[in-house]
């Protein structure tokens, strides 16, 4: 991993291979970890940066809200280190609503985005409300929490075909200090809906939903696509579509960077 001096912070990133950028953002509870065998693959034909988001990983708090607007500010410090004007950007989930908030500040940088298990809609009242729940939850048993959020990702008839990777999906989320997963469920919680970038984005849009994720309720987003030229996928199983559908998440991927 190399870091970044950042206000006053350290942004944790990689960057491997040669080629057209692709730029992986991981989701809440997550870091660049989740991304590792998406990365051996990807770096055969293009150059790929991974970033650690604020108050995840090896990276730093800035405060305690951090904004999809603030994530994406340092997504762009990580890209003019390292000199990329033109990347693809790929988030999971959390991820993905930076990448919008990213395609909204910087649009120039853009050359395709990639939604996975991710919505360009705000949070509903009651998402809204499950957020301010989880912060009370976090604060008052924070290795309880991690471990109910962990295997709530996966769909059901997925969690004990899964069990190695949700533990260690589960270690690598115990690193996140609580001050990091408060400060993103504040900043998840009062984001923008950004649907309209579907429905006008100069570059190809990629949007990858799961018909069983506990997360973002498949019929409540699905039909965000609709009348737009992004391209929805759908897999039957849950909110971890880069673990539960992976060779399919590939094999889609590599396809959709080609038209980028």
């Amino acid at each position: 991993m190399k870091q970044l001096h950042y206000k006053n912070i350290q942004i944790s990133y990689t960057d491997a291979g040669k080629g057209t950028a692709v730029v992986l953002l991981h989701g809440f509870l997550e870091n660049s970890t989740m991304w590792d065998f998406f990365v051996a693959e990807y770096t055969k034909r293009y150059r790929v940066i991974t970033i650690d988001l604020l108050g995840h990983g090896a990276t730093g708090c800035l405060g305690y809200v951090h904004t999809m607007e603030d994530m994406a500010d340092a997504v762009q410090a990580v890209l003019a280190e390292v000199r990329i004007r033109k990347a693809i950007i790929m988030g999971h989930s959390m991820g993905g609503y930076v990448a919008l908030a990213f395609a909204e500040l910087y649009p120039d940088v853009v050359k395709g985005i990639v939604l996975q298990n991710s919505t360009t809609r705000a949070d509903s009242d009651e998402r809204k409300a499950n957020r301010d729940r989880a912060v009370t939850a976090v604060k008052k048993d924070y290795t309880c929490f991690v471990s109910m959020s962990i295997a709530n990702l996966f769909s059901e008839d997925n969690r004990e075909k899964f069990a190695a990777e949700i533990e260690d999906l589960r270690q690598q989320a115990l690193k996140t200090p609580v001050q990091g997963i408060v400060a993103a469920l504040e900043g998840m919680k009062i984001r923008k809906d950004r649907e309209v970038l579907l429905h006008f984005a100069p570059y190809p849009v990629l949007l990858v939903l799961g018909e069983k994720d506990q997360s973002l309720v498949y019929p409540e987003h699905a039909d965000q696509a609709e009348g737009t030229s992004a391209k929805l996928v759908t897999y039957p199983h849950g909110h971890m579509s880069h673990i539960e559908s992976r060779d399919p998440l590939l094999k889609e991927t590599l396809d959709f960077f080609k038209s980028c």
